[in-house]
């Protein structure tokens, strides 16, 4: 049995990991802690205080005694606002705290990116501009080119939870371009868990999405690879036959 520890902000789109748990279909479990997200604002000081060690490490304890064999900030905001240096910062806090391997999402976009061989992509953010255009520097200091950021200008993680299979289509196809070799979806308050191989035969191309991408960065640090193509592109790239 491979364990994956979860930090999740609040309540919003988390029922994507249970589904997700179920769609891997093997000896995988995925363990969610919710963390205090304090202000729910997608907001620089907010999201900076939302990621803060303080909050992140008072998840880390139950998800060490429910024996996790990895833990991801699954967050996206909350890690690319403190940008490329702190962004590492933070998962090294995160790992030492844990006593284990650690990442975020922001980082999980990253080296998924790398695993499908996007090297130019395209954003569809939830967030107000501001914000989003920080994860395309994010993306930047990766190496990753940015073909455009669309923002949906939402302040709370609490509507982006509302939002419909129709909405989350909608705002795929406006951040799409002919140049970009995927797209991004970044909010892990956004639900997309269901609606990724709709997503990528609409637009013909992978779809990256912060919740999907989150659970595969769980599975890349615990060096388990798994095939389920109903999680889309990015879960293919192994053989069916699985030793």
């Amino acid at each position: 049995m491979t364990a994956l520890g979860f930090l999740y902000p609040g309540h919003s789109g988390e029922d994507d990991y249970p589904r997700i748990e179920q769609l891997l279909g093997s000896d995988i479990r995925v363990d969610l802690v919710h963390t205090d997200i304090g202000e729910d604002a997608h907001r620089v000081d907010a999201l900076l205080e939302m990621g803060s060690p303080r909050r992140l490490e008072a998840g880390v304890a139950e998800l060490r005694l429910a024996g996790a064999d990895a833990v991801v900030w699954a967050c996206t905001s909350g890690s690319f606002v403190h940008g490329w240096d702190g962004a590492h910062e933070q998962v090294r806090a995160l790992a030492r705290a844990a006593g284990l391997p650690a990442s975020s999402t922001s980082f999980a976009f990253v080296h998924a990116a790398k695993e499908i061989g996007a090297r130019r992509v395209s954003i569809g953010a939830t967030y107000p501009e501001d914000v989003a255009r920080l994860f395309a520097d994010f993306l930047g200091a990766a190496g990753i080119g940015v073909s455009d950021v669309v923002s949906s200008g939402i302040i709370t993680a609490a509507e982006v939870g509302t939002w419909t299979e129709d909405e989350v289509l909608a705002l795929a196809r406006a951040a799409d371009r002919p140049d970009a070799e995927a797209v991004f979806l970044p909010d892990t308050a956004l639900r997309t868990v269901a609606h990724i191989p709709a997503l990528e035969k609409e637009l013909g191309k992978p779809v990256l999405t912060a919740n999907q991408v989150t659970v595969w960065e769980g599975l890349r640090l615990a060096d388990r690879r798994v095939n389920a193509p109903e999680l889309g592109a990015l879960f293919t790239r192994e053989p069916v036959v699985q030793a």
